[in-house]
């Protein structure tokens, strides 16, 4: 309303202008200037009485880079909503609405390249004259609840020379290729590539459909993914850590399952190829700060592959991971280290294995594809 108070002022002093000097003439412009501002300002605060405004996500989550539908509501309960200016903290910039109608609406989509919690205040809308003179800006009542959006991190393919699966063959794989597999959990449909030693003969022999063998490792022999945020150079390395985690224990999960150990944690979060609990870990990983990292000892006993994942560049695994006997240990950082071959990368990281698993007397199975 400020330029509305400049020219009511302005008004005044040309009305005591033509009153102490008796200029008639000055009385013209001096009633003209009273009069637009006084109508600017009552137009203004008649035309936003009614009006409401509001925001609506299609989604409270998000991946990163995907995008999110996002519409702004301006409603009136009189005849006519006037021109108004929507500003909104997830548009680049202000949006004019026409007049007209009982409502508009503004349809974005939002993006969020970074992993997070985003809150956003309430959207409001600018009423103005033509003039510019006066203008008034309505928001949602006080007691309107903030938006928030929770960014998660992308899960992004593994790549190597073997190809997609490359972490996953290499923590399902000893030197020699094989697979170990102790516990029988089932039968499933036949897949593509079952070696013979797995067919379920039986169902052939009834005529039936044919079906496999599901074998299960033991909990304490299946993958293990250790995410350390401790130390980045910058929040970059932290998110690719954290880009890499997710990834591997979702390629590794559904490849048969795995578990994820993260810090404040007691013990390590198992996942299965149905992903149930997958949620929850996302949600978390979005959160993850560098403050605190896991219980490495944990990690030091475990039998089967542990995958180490450091938010900071690092040569060598941690003194409870690479001094404890036990399996497979890959070491997984940002960026590439020099002179040093990786066996695969995933989420702008690189995977070294450090130490292959030891053969074991136990049952295995044959598993299709190339050696990592």
């Amino acid at each position: 309303m400020r330029p509305a108070l400049h020219a009511g002022l302005l008004a005044l002093a040309l009305a005591a202008t033509a009153a102490l000097f008796d200029a008639e003439p000055i009385w013209v412009p001096a009633v003209a200037l009273a009069v637009l501002a006084g109508g600017s300002v009552g137009w203004v605060t008649r035309a936003a009485r009614g009006v409401r405004v509001g925001r609506t996500l299609d989604s409270r989550r998000v991946v990163e880079d995907e995008a999110v539908g996002v519409v702004i509501e301006v409603a009136t309960n009189r005849r006519s909503l006037p021109a108004t200016t929507v500003i909104d903290p997830l548009l680049a910039a202000t949006v004019r609405l026409p007049g007209g109608g009982r409502s508009r609406s503004v349809r974005i989509e939002a993006r969020f390249a970074r992993r997070g919690r985003r809150v956003f205040v309430p959207p409001r809308v600018r009423i103005g004259d033509p003039l510019g003179l006066a203008t008034r800006e309505v928001s949602p009542p006080v007691a309107a609840v903030v938006d928030e959006i929770l960014v998660l991190p992308r899960v992004e393919p593994i790549s190597g020379a073997a190809g997609a699966t490359a972490a996953a063959r290499i923590a399902r794989r000893g030197p020699h290729g094989l697979r170990v597999e102790v516990e029988l959990d089932g039968i499933r449909p036949l897949r593509d590539g079952t070696s013979a030693a797995r067919i379920y003969w039986p169902s052939i022999a009834r005529g039936a459909a044919p079906q496999e063998r599901r074998l299960s490792a033991g909990s304490d022999d299946q993958p293990l993914v250790v995410l350390d945020p401790r130390g980045p150079a910058s929040e970059e390395q932290l998110d690719a850590a954290v880009r890499a985690a997710a990834s591997l224990a979702h390629a590794l999960a559904l490849a048969g399952g795995c578990s994820l150990l993260l810090p404040g944690d007691r013990r390590a979060t198992e996942l299965g190829e149905t992903l149930a609990g997958w949620a929850h870990l996302h949600a978390r990983l979005a959160l993850l700060g560098s403050a605190s990292g896991p219980a490495l000892g944990l990690a030091a006993q475990r039998r089967g592959p542990v995958l180490f994942v450091s938010a900071r560049v690092r040569a060598r695994l941690p003194q409870p991971l690479g001094g404890a006997a036990g399996g497979l240990r890959v070491l997984v950082v940002p960026g590439s280290l020099a002179n040093r071959q990786a066996a695969f990368s995933v989420a702008g990281c690189s995977g070294y294995v450090l130490r292959t698993a030891p053969t074991r007397a136990v049952a295995v199975a044959q598993l299709g594809g190339n050696s990592a």
